[in-house]
């Protein structure tokens, strides 16, 4: 067991707490010779950067990634992976840790204040520390090198649901999610999503959240089964992220009220291929893939740090009302759409290595 890494062939570790001088990654086993550049990572560490709008966290961190180690110039001076250890920095440039020093011997409800201090003894009050989602940052930059492993695989996340209140499968436009600022994929819900945000924020509460990744392009085989299926190692790397308390494949829950009938993945041939016609195992059957979309949804839980009073105790055994004053998210699902997809991204190239490693 490891407790700061992540992957087999293909292994990420993390490093660094949220008010710390910075947090970083090692992703070693990255083949060699795939072109990135810092511009390449940047973009998709500003899809997650806080503060670019009134509904995430006000802190203000560019988030801009420096690239340490395990890439060279080749002869055409083009930037490219060497084979050896990636080690990716983030630098923090905008902590006030002094939001905190109110809070410092006291346990936030809903937070890991308390089992932190029970398993280690100690821990670091200011957001968090280790505990900060504010680690995720070093799994989009990892994330981003990844997509580039697979070759055709295409990683896309959407937010589905907030609070209540569900996008229309109908009205799916991939398009419609690079123009709001929450990833969704429903322009009539933009603003239900806003009007409702902006109450729960003046309330001093939070809600939750369900976010779809769906992974195309993925070849069939990847994966295997009994202990190295490719669905519970997705399940593993979604559950990793902060907030997250559940996660399903394909039809997931649903299919508890679905037939046998209505649940198989029929087949056919067409032009000269076996097909599905129905995708309710989300492209992956026995642990290994089909060929066809990989759909993951997880629900990440309410905002924990809300303005509200709540109750709890220190840890000199006082009780007591907590407030958590500082910048936070009424909803931590919408920037957890680019960490989901970076946590996809680190388990599909993690099997097509292992599947090249065994299979040649």
């Amino acid at each position: 067991m490891s407790f700061n890494s992540f992957g087999h062939m293909l292994r990420m570790t993390t490093f660094g707490e949220s008010h710390g001088p910075a947090l970083g990654c090692v992703l070693d086993g990255c083949p060699p010779l795939i072109p990135i550049t810092e511009a390449e990572i940047q973009v998709f560490m500003d899809k997650r950067r806080p503060g670019q709008s009134r509904f995430t966290t006000q802190r203000r961190e560019p988030d801009h990634v420096k690239i340490l180690s395990g890439v060279f110039e080749d002869d055409d001076g083009q930037q490219v992976t060497t084979g050896t250890p990636i080690c990716l920095m983030i630098e923090n440039v905008d902590q006030r840790s002094k939001d905190y020093g109110d809070i410092k011997d006291s346990f936030r409800p809903g937070h890991a204040d308390f089992t932190y201090l029970k398993k280690y003894g100690i821990r670091d009050y200011r957001g968090g520390g280790r505990q900060s989602a504010r680690e995720t940052a070093a799994r989009v930059a990892a994330g981003a090198i990844a997509r580039k492993i697979v070759p055709g695989a295409r990683v896309r996340g959407a937010l589905v649901q907030v609070g209540n209140h569900k996008i229309s499968r109908d009205n799916w436009d991939w398009d419609e999610i690079d123009r709001n600022p929450f990833f969704c994929p429903d322009a009539e819900m933009v603003e239900v999503w806003t009007t409702y945000l902006d109450d729960i924020r003046k309330s001093g509460s939070s809600c939750g959240a369900v976010i779809e990744v769906i992974i195309d392009g993925v070849p069939a085989g990847l994966g295997a089964p009994v202990y190295a299926k490719l669905d519970q190692d997705l399940a593993s790397a979604l559950m990793s992220i902060n907030a997250v308390k559940g996660v399903e494949i394909g039809a997931g829950f649903a299919a508890a009220s679905l037939t046998g009938i209505e649940n198989a993945d029929e087949m056919r041939m067409q032009d000269g291929k076996p097909t599905f016609l129905s995708n309710n195992a989300g492209g992956i059957l026995g642990g290994i893939s089909t060929g066809q979309e990989i759909i993951a949804r997880f629900v990440v839980k309410p905002t924990s740090s809300i303005l509200t009073p709540r109750k709890s105790v220190d840890k000199f055994g006082n009780e007591t009302d907590v407030i958590t004053k500082g910048r936070h998210d009424p909803c931590v699902g919408i920037r957890a759409v680019p960490i989901g997809e970076a946590m996809a991204a680190l388990v599909i190239a993690d099997h097509y290595l292992l599947h090249r490693g065994q299979m040649g």
